[in-house]
């Protein structure tokens, strides 16, 4: 029987890991906490974890008790529902969604080695437009949780091509197992299609040229399909720009494109509508519920859906204006920068 070669981990020269791979101690965090705390000192996050945000004003406005049942509507790394856990004190239960079958289980497995078995906590491979359909079987809930963002983990695995900094698939979608990657999604794209998308999911100052270009690169057989590949595209599209602006603008160009493709193949407004349309009937009376959003298009439909509703009697009350995370927070993670918090109460 041949022996099997043992293959020696990933090393980089250097002083610093540069790609995500080259991170094992970071993505191990178990065995190198130390190396994970320095990260966050430095305000960084580390690879292959996701740190949460707004967790305090969270639970000040959820006031979670002892004995009540809870949703997460969007897991994630489990940062948020770690926390809600904490306050549950082992009694009552929390429910728990997301649609991303390669993080969910890994959380799952994370939070039970914390004590959050199966008799305190169930996780549900659902798209948290399903709430309904959970709360048929669950009963109604007094408080619910949706953090719209994406987790650092999808965002840097280059293998799941959230990033244009690596180079990866241009796929984009949460639930790799469904629906089109964002690089079959750009093949069947018209001109006007594509550059309305970058204008509505992004607000793209230069949606008219990035369209215009990506159609071209395609009419002259050009695949794109890679994070790479798109990024270079940007690039030429917006090389009419001044030198000294040009790093700049293709830097947040590729950040709104790569925003706007990622809305558009998890139907994320869609899903996010479906969502607080069904809201209000899974919550108790009184129930409580809080919703962090990253972009102006998720802020605008949330406040919306809240105020309208508070004002037809549905909801008791709702955040007056947004609530933001402090600049302590801002400095230590960087990502929550465009964090904004609302919530409401049901009558």
């Amino acid at each position: 029987m041949e022996e099997k070669q043992h293959k020696r981990r990933v090393r980089y020269s250097g002083t610093h890991p540069k790609t995500y791979k080259e991170k094992y101690k970071e993505l191990n965090p178990e065995k190198y906490a130390d190396t994970v705390a320095r990260v966050i000192q430095k305000g960084g996050t580390p690879a292959g974890m996701h740190i949460p945000i707004m967790v305090k004003e969270i639970l000040d406005f959820l006031q979670i008790q002892p004995g009540q049942q809870g949703l997460d509507a969007t897991l994630g790394y489990g940062g948020h529902t770690g926390e809600m856990l904490k306050c549950l004190e082992n009694q009552g239960h929390l429910y728990a969604l997301d649609v991303d079958p390669i993080e969910s289980e890994k959380t799952r497995e994370r939070l039970e080695k914390l004590g959050y078995g199966p008799e305190i906590l169930t996780v549900r491979l659902q798209n948290f437009a399903e709430i309904d359909k959970v709360c048929e079987e669950t009963g109604l809930f007094d408080f619910v949780l949706a953090d719209l963002g994406v987790s650092s983990m999808q965002i840097d695995n280059p293998d799941r091509g959230f990033t244009y900094k690596a180079d990866g698939p241009l796929d984009l979608r949460l639930n790799p197992q469904q629906g089109i990657s964002a690089a079959q999604r750009l093949a069947d794209i018209s001109r006007e299609e594509l550059e309305g998308m970058l204008i509505e999911n992004s607000d793209e100052p230069y949606a008219h040229e990035i369209a215009a270009k990506v159609i071209a690169e395609q009419r002259r057989g050009k695949k794109i399909d890679t994070t790479f590949g798109l990024r270079s595209v940007i690039e030429s599209a917006l090389a009419f720009l001044p030198e000294e602006e040009r790093a700049e603008a293709v830097k947040k160009s590729c950040q709104r494109t790569f925003q706007a493709l990622r809305i558009d193949v998890n139907r994320e407004f869609e899903v996010l509508y479906e969502f607080l349309e069904k809201l209000p009937g899974v919550l108790k009376p009184g129930g409580r519920a809080a919703i962090l959003t990253f972009h102006s298009g998720e802020d605008r439909l949330v406040k919306k859906s809240f105020r309208q509703l508070c004002r037809q009697g549905v909801y008791r009350e709702v955040s007056g204006d947004v609530i933001r995370p402090t600049a302590e927070e801002c400095r230590r993670n960087s990502r929550a920068r465009s964090t904004k918090l609302r919530w409401a109460i049901k009558a």
